[in-house]
């Protein structure tokens, strides 16, 4: 998202803009500043296409909003999903894939997959096992402790390859950076295929094949595949010539999805044709597995879509790992049997529910570490570019706390687990910073790291930390200046040094009486949505509170007038609003449109993310404004 704020765009300021003697009482204010790109006159290109698929100029601006402006990616965005499959051989070594893969089934070798213990790297793993064993592959299946191994290839498992015979490794979403490793298979007599979407160094491992789309010699035209992503290409390419081959390996699309949703990449180009493919295998004939997830789960298939994968498919494979070992999940994402993938869904589940209680123990832990490191912090966020603290927590939760901070705090985040005389650590990005690249700055300090902008990972001898955290938050520090820089205020000054960067991208602005049904048909066309290519936010104006009430579990449930009718709202996670609210206040509200279903009736609901007094949004259709406009007579029309 951040990219695309950093398009021409304009920003609307929640600071007064009137006298205080306007307001005795205080009135609503915004919790974001609201972000509209300009509208631009279309290519006629474009329309040409958008009227061929039936698109209305609406449609097209929200899309030419997010940096879809390419007639033939238009066309790819809504056509048939195989025919936006690029092709496999376009990935570095893919020949040297396939002819090693060949040579080891003529000579009836046994291939050991190693996958990633996160559900990127065990969905690609359980994509290679069912691929290769289709191609006729003797295979085995390893998966690395998180605590014991970490990430990349481990000398663990080359023993282990070795005693089981194995004479070629495959690994999954890992690998690249791991030289010694390889290097210690090849002195065993073992040779190594990288399958990988991470960052690429400078030198490589002396591996049979690199297959990462991110190496600097690679070709391929869409580099936003995950480790999972790459695993399922592979498939293609290595079935595309067998009897039955290539819809087999389009079948694992559903296995693709889960590991690109888990791992946030965007679900766009080849993601978004991956998704659909995905989508329809999870909702018609889920493989027992993925079935008996969410049948713990009390979701059925046909309703199931990106939401579901990041919200209940995805963190319960992700809690095998985390609470304990990964394999239990790889073995339910293989299992053929029904009973047997109920047992061992019912497991995850019970990992699931201990995770949640052990990463609400952590962050309320790493909230006091944060606020003690800068005293004088308590109940705000700390003045710093970034977050970066350690403790004695749990190596598998600290992922999550760090996700949760950088989203709390709108700035990056790292939180290590104190493991000895050594610090594990995991970063999550907040959008503006690079965590790859800012990792790579600090490579003399560290063991050992990995990962991509959004999340990495790294160990460092405790010794270093806190020479490390100087010169991370020095780093972080120049990249949020540039980036205040680049991202000016309506008046045109920089936001100020320090100063939380809380913007909400909204797609389109309309007047209340134009949210209808049809609308809701319009977006409906930009599905599936996810990582990267969200449920589109609408800025609506003109709207008049009948009532609101705090709802159990922390919302607020408003009811809106829009002469003649009224529209049901809801705002999760925040009760707040609701005592913020008069009836007869006049707002304007930024929302995600819905349909719901209760007795029996539809309706439409607005989820509610911001809300401003009357005026705050700009006039719909309008190109620029640099403040809001004010309607007289109303006292809530001014924040």
């Amino acid at each position: 998202m951040r990219e695309r704020l950093a398009m021409s765009e304009r920003e609307l300021d929640g600071e007064p803009e009137c006298s205080p003697a306007w307001h005795p009482e205080a009135v609503l204010q915004p919790r974001y500043r609201w972000v509209v790109a300009p509208r631009t006159s279309p290519d006629p290109q474009l329309v040409q296409v958008a009227e061929r698929l039936g698109l209305s100029l609406r449609l097209l601006g929200i899309l030419a909003a997010r940096g879809l402006t390419d007639p033939e990616e238009l066309g790819q965005f809504f056509g048939p999903a195989a025919e936006a499959i690029h092709d496999p051989r376009r990935l570095p070594d893919a020949d040297a894939f396939v002819r090693r893969i060949e040579q080891a089934r003529s000579a009836h070798e046994k291939v050991l997959v190693f996958g990633d213990f996160d559900a990127d790297g065990l969905t690609g793993l359980a994509i290679l096992v069912l691929a290769f064993r289709r191609y006729g592959l003797r295979v085995e299946t390893y998966v690395p402790s998180r605590l014991e191994e970490g990430h990349g290839l481990s000398l663990p498992a080359v023993e282990t390859a070795a005693r089981l015979g194995c004479s070629l490794i495959v690994t999954v979403d890992c690998a690249t950076t791991s030289i010694a490793e390889v290097a210690a298979a090849n002195a065993r007599g073992i040779d190594v295929i990288v399958t990988d979407h991470h960052r690429v160094p400078s030198v490589l491992p002396e591996a049979v094949a690199i297959v990462n789309p991110h190496r600097t010699d690679a070709t391929y035209p869409d580099r936003r595949l995950t480790g999972s992503g790459v695993a399922f290409k592979l498939a293609c390419l290595l079935l595309a010539d067998e009897p039955g081959g290539l819809d087999a390996a389009l079948g694992l699309a559903d296995l693709a999805i889960i590991g690109t949703v888990a791992d946030v990449a965007p679900v766009l180009g080849e993601n978004r044709a991956i998704a659909r493919l995905g989508l329809e295998v999870l909702r018609a004939a889920p493989r027992p597995g993925i079935a008996a997830l969410l049948e713990a789960a009390g979701i059925a298939p046909e309703t199931a879509d990106l939401e579901t994968i990041g919200f209940v498919i995805g963190p319960r494979l992700n809690a095998a790992g985390r609470m304990g070992e990964a394999i239990d999940a790889a073995r339910l994402l293989l299992a053929s049997d029904p009973d047997e993938a109920r047992a061992l869904a019912q497991g995850l589940e019970a990992s699931n529910v201990a995770r949640r209680d052990a990463t609400k123990e952590v962050l309320a832990e790493a909230r006091v570490a944060m606020h003690a490191q800068l005293p004088g912090t308590a109940g705000s966020v700390p003045d710093r570019a970034a977050i970066v603290i350690r403790g004695p927590w749990p190596v598998g939760i600290i992922g999550l706390v760090a996700a949760r901070l950088a989203e709390e705090s709108d700035r990056p985040a790292i939180v290590g687990a104190e493991l000895g005389d050594v610090v594990r650590g995991s970063c999550r990005s907040d959008g503006t910073l690079d965590l790859a690249a800012a990792l790579a700055k600090c490579a003399d300090l560290l063991v050992r790291f990995g990962g991509h902008s959004g999340a990495a990972g790294f160990e460092i001898s405790l010794e270093r930390w806190d020479e490390f955290r100087e010169r991370f938050e020095a780093i972080a520090t120049a990249t949020a200046d540039a980036w205040r820089l680049a991202h000016h205020d309506p008046n045109g000054q920089p936001a100020p040094s320090g100063e939380s960067i809380r913007r909400l991208a909204i797609d389109v602005v309309l007047d209340a009486h134009d949210v209808d049904y049809a609308l809701l048909r319009d977006l409906a066309r930009l599905a599936p949505f996810g990582p990267g290519h969200p449920e589109p936010l609408i800025a609506i104006r003109g709207l008049t509170v009948v009532r609101a009430r705090e709802a159990a579990g922390g919302h607020s449930q408003v009811t809106l007038r829009r002469n003649p009718d009224v529209l049901d709202a809801i705002a999760f996670g925040w009760p707040e609003l609701a005592s913020g609210l008069t009836e007869g206040d006049g707002i304007d509200i930024v929302a995600r449109v819905v349909s719901r279903r209760f007795g029996g009736f539809e309706s439409l609901q607005l989820e509610i993310r911001d809300a401003a007094p009357s005026g705050y949004a700009p006039a719909a259709g309008e190109a620029e404004r640099t403040e809001p406009a004010l309607e007289p007579g109303i006292a809530a029309a001014v924040t």
